[in-house]
């Protein structure tokens, strides 16, 4: 069995129906024997549809998709925890702060850390001043 969404032609209104096969429905459109459930046209058409593929296979896949982002995004709080012991936090002044210790060679015993946008982050590299850029999870635990 498959399931096809139709439209009408006619009055433009849309509506599922079933057939045995995809040639089942070939050969009923072909002679003129879909009817439109609003206007009884015979000008009737299939419309764009999604596949919905239900397996035990892609079950699987989503389990283990989703045991790699929760060690992904584990791997990513170790890292932040990391850089919250180690780094001096300067939020939106990251980029002033950059330039200051790179230009005034000031030495600091920790990094920084903080936000700059895109475009900072391209003109600090330009500048030569070393920046990565990682991803950040708020915390949402007390």
């Amino acid at each position: 069995m498959i399931k096809y969404n139709l439209q009408c032609k006619k009055c433009s209104k849309k509506f599922d129906s079933w057939f045995s096969s995809s040639i089942e429905y070939e050969k009923l459109n072909k002679t003129k024997q879909l009817n439109c459930i609003y206007c009884n046209s015979t000008k009737v058409e299939k419309t764009l549809m999604s596949p919905n593929i239900n397996s035990s296979k892609s079950k699987n896949n989503l389990l283990i998709n989703d045991s790699k982002s929760k060690n992904i995004k584990k791997k990513i709080k170790d890292y932040q925890r990391f850089i919250k012991k180690n780094f001096d936090y300067v939020g939106e002044n990251f980029s002033y702060k950059a330039r200051s210790l790179h230009y005034k060679n000031e030495k600091s015993s920790k990094g920084i850390y903080g936000n700059a946008s895109q475009k900072e982050i391209l003109e600090l590299k330009e500048e030569g001043i070393n920046t990565e850029i990682i991803p950040w999870f708020e915390d949402k635990e007390n």
